[in-house]
């Protein structure tokens, strides 16, 4: 059976199988990936629709506020509805989106379908938040850190293959097949997850969406954590999305799987993911966000030497993407623990500064990379990471980072 269950006396939650672990991990991967496909096809989109560089950015923006909408708007029903239901009815939804998206004739149409395709692409934070509620608390950091390397695989992947497809069949090619894979998923969700049986709140769509917006203002764990989401996927952003401008360009003049191929390079971000929650579970949460934000100001080092050295690039893509995956995974860990009824809308508040800190990296690096270059670009990715250092040593719990608490047997 993909779902395990036990001695309610012992636990009180459902312990997920293995399989059925992999398959929301799979499931949350393909999800993100469509939010980040356009990113290594930024010059060829422009060049379709003949659209300047700098401004063809602002395809990764739409998409990003699109995000943010679905977030507001559709992860809190994950806590009123079936979670079964809504997360196979966003996807395939999401393959219409998808299908539009490689349909369209203009870059108006272009716009509308990405946007369409990053309000249903939250289900990742659905599928996340019900491998929470599903794990018990003894195994909820591992739990979600193997969910969550599915995102990482997702997000790193999405570029590689997006570039390989568009080599063979065009830019238009990765978003039909991408509906394909999604709709085959979306089957296999259907068929696989548990029917819930639990408890939902007698809430009102407008209730519902009053009481995250209040989870906000209640719950301070929640706002700090929010706010380094914020900063430090703004930086996440700033490095991923003009990349392909210096790499398409000469010297350099990398293909599309060429450029897509750096994002295996930051697969590793999937083991930190997976290491994190298993931190995060016994108690070291502090101290692993300090040390994982200390890589993310030095990985700018590395990344800043693009022009003279691909390998130093390489170097500063593993060291940012290992410091994001890990302090996203404690960030989770830790919200999850907050208010355990209201999971989804706890995820809601988080990810909505997740994807403020997206858009505003992708739209700010690509205006910047216009006017002051690769060095420009790094400067400012390094500036927004000091700060997101500088606010959690401000707002720690010092007694959090010193105490490293011992696991139960």
């Amino acid at each position: 059976m993909l779902l395990q269950h036990v001695d309610s006396s012992a636990r009180t939650a459902p312990v997920l199988s293995r399989p059925m672990t992999l398959l929301l991990s799979t499931a949350c991967g393909l999800a993100v990936a469509n939010v980040y496909y356009a990113q290594p096809l930024l010059d060829a989109i422009a060049t379709e629709f003949g659209a300047d560089k700098a401004y063809i950015g602002s395809v990764i923006t739409w998409t990003q506020i699109g995000y943010g909408l679905g977030l507001i708007f559709l992860v809190p029903l994950g806590d009123l509805l079936n979670r079964r239901q809504l997360i196979t009815g966003q996807m395939l939804l999401s393959v219409l989106a998808l299908i539009a998206v490689s349909a369209a004739k203009t870059a108006a149409a272009l716009m509308c379908g990405l946007v369409a395709v990053g309000v249903l692409a939250v289900v990742t934070q659905t599928l996340v938040a019900y491998a929470s509620a599903l794990a018990d608390d003894s195994s909820r950091g591992r739990i979600v850190g193997i969910v969550t390397s599915g995102v990482v695989l997702g997000i790193l992947t999405a570029r590689v293959v997006a570039g390989w497809v568009a080599d063979i069949a065009g830019w238009r090619a990765v978003f039909l097949c991408s509906a394909g894979l999604t709709a085959a998923v979306a089957a296999a969700l259907f068929l696989l997850l548990p029917s819930e049986t639990a408890p939902r709140p007698s809430l009102s769509y407008s209730s519902l969406l009053r009481s995250t917006a209040r989870l906000l203002m209640e719950e301070p764990v929640l706002r700090a954590r929010a706010v380094i989401a914020l900063l430090m996927f703004c930086a996440f952003n700033v490095l991923w999305t003009p990349l392909v401008l210096p790499l398409s360009a000469p010297p350099l003049s990398l293909s599309h799987t060429a450029i897509g191929a750096f994002g295996l390079i930051g697969i590793a971000g999937a083991m930190a993911a997976v290491k994190a929650g298993r931190w995060a579970d016994l108690g070291w949460g502090q101290r692993t966000t300090g040390l994982s934000l200390g890589l993310l100001l030095l990985s700018w080092l590395a990344i800043a030497h693009l022009n003279k050295s691909l390998w130093a690039l390489a170097v500063g893509i593993v060291a940012l993407d290992l410091a994001i995956q890990a302090i996203h995974v404690t960030n989770q860990s830790l919200i999850y623990a907050v208010r355990p009824e209201a999971r989804s809308r706890l995820t809601a508040c988080y990810m909505v500064f997740y994807s403020i800190g997206s858009a505003v990296g992708s739209l700010a690096s690509t205006a910047i990379y216009a006017a002051q270059g690769w060095v420009g670009v790094c400067l400012f990715g390094a500036a927004i990471s000091a700060l997101a250092l500088v606010f959690w040593a401000v707002t720690v719990d010092r007694a959090e980072v010193i105490v490293m608490p011992v696991a139960s047997p």
